[in-house]
C-alpha cells in the first residue's frame, strides 16, 4: 500500500473510532471509495494524520501553497504528534446531497510527554461545487488548542 507510513492490519480499529479500520477509512485511504459525506472525509483526514499519508492529505485539501513545501509540512506535523482520539461534536449539512458542510471536532494527541486537546470547526465544500464531486477539506473555521 503505497504512503503507508504505519500499515495498519485489516483487523485493526480505526483511529478515527469508526470501527475497524478495513471498513472504515482504510477504503479511502488506498483510493477504493470516496467519502459520501464531509464527516466521513473529515474521520478520513484525521485517520490518515493518525497514519502519517501524507499523498492522502495533499488529496483531499487543495492549496496554493507549492505541494513539496506542503509535502514537508505535513512530514514535520506527522513525525512531531501522536493523534490519540477523535470525538465528533457536530455536524453541519455536508450530507450526500449538499455542496457545502461543516464538522466539529475535538481530537487528542500527545507530543513528546505533553498532552493536548484540538477543538476545531472545520469547512468543507464538493469540488467543482457538483453533487457528484469528491468532498474536499478547505479550512478551519475555528481551532483552539
Amino acid at each position: 500500500m503505497p504512503g503507508f507510513a504505519r500499515s495498519p492490519s485489516a483487523d485493526a480499529p480505526c483511529p478515527c473510532g469508526g470501527g475497524r479500520y478495513d471498513s472504515c477509512c482504510g477504503p479511502f485511504h488506498r483510493g477504493e471509495a470516496l467519502p459520501e459525506t464531509a464527516e466521513q472525509l473529515m474521520r478520513s483526514r484525521y485517520s490518515a494524520y493518525s497514519r502519517s499519508l501524507i499523498d492522502y492529505l495533499l488529496r483531499t485539501h487543495p492549496s496554493e501553497t507549492p505541494s513539496a513545501q506542503r509535502r514537508q509540512e505535513l512530514k514535520a506535523s506527522c513525525r512531531g504528534v501522536r493523534w490519540t482520539g477523535l470525538r465528533i461534536v457536530a455536524a453541519e449539512a455536508g450530507g450526500p446531497r449538499d455542496l457545502t458542510g461543516t464538522v466539529t471536532f475535538e481530537a487528542r494527541y500527545r507530543t513528546g510527554t505533553q498532552t493536548g486537546l484540538l477543538q476545531e470547526c472545520s469547512r468543507f465544500g464538493r469540488e467543482g461545487q457538483e453533487l457528484e464531486g469528491r468532498w474536499l477539506y478547505l479550512a478551519a473555521e475555528t481551532i483552539s488548542a
